[in-house]
């Protein structure tokens, strides 16, 4: 199953220094939860539109993580990983998003099909996002749209080949 793990760059160095994630992470995917949301709101949604959804609410998380690590460089990262299907458990709580689940199975450097990163551009927005994404979450207008600026900007794409240089040049 594919799952989208929210990360930072200090976890980014911990995958390429030591190979792995342990386990458990809190990672999104496609989930019944996430499925059924968007069978009621786009019932015309793909597996590659549901898979988009999990990857914008993980650049979210990673918003949180940022605001948990004041060494990572103020930039969104979210890694793609492949892990065994009963690995990953859905969380059915009506108070966590749609797609949230975790995995208890570590993730290897092998499991990472692509990192998804925000570029330099992003930076100034996304540390104005990091400061009032809490905020956000329990429903301030005003600080959802300051979290709306960085959640504008595209995350880059990454080969896993391309993890380390990526981050030596950050």
């Amino acid at each position: 199953m594919r799952v989208y793990l929210p990360a930072t760059t200090t976890v980014l160095r911990t995958l390429v220094d030591e190979g792995r994630l342990p386990a458990p992470q809190t990672v999104f995917a496609v989930t019944p939860q996430l499925r059924e949301f968007y069978a009621l709101s786009d019932a015309g949604a793909d597996t590659e539109e549901l898979e988009y959804a999990a990857l914008l609410a993980a650049a979210r998380a990673s918003l949180r993580l940022l605001d948990l690590d004041p060494f990572a460089a103020r930039r969104r990262v979210v890694l793609a990983a492949d892990v065994p299907d009963g690995a990953v458990t859905a969380m059915d709580d009506p108070h966590v998003e749609r797609g949230a689940a975790r995995v208890q199975h570590e993730i290897g450097l092998a499991d990472v099909a692509s990192a998804h990163i925000d570029a330099a551009e992003a930076e100034e927005d996304v540390r104005a996002a990091v400061e009032v994404v809490l905020e956000a979450d329990l429903g301030s207008d005003d600080a959802q749209f300051v979290v709306d600026q960085a959640e504008g900007h595209e995350l880059g794409w990454y080969a896993t080949q391309e993890i380390g240089p990526a981050l030596e040049l950050l």
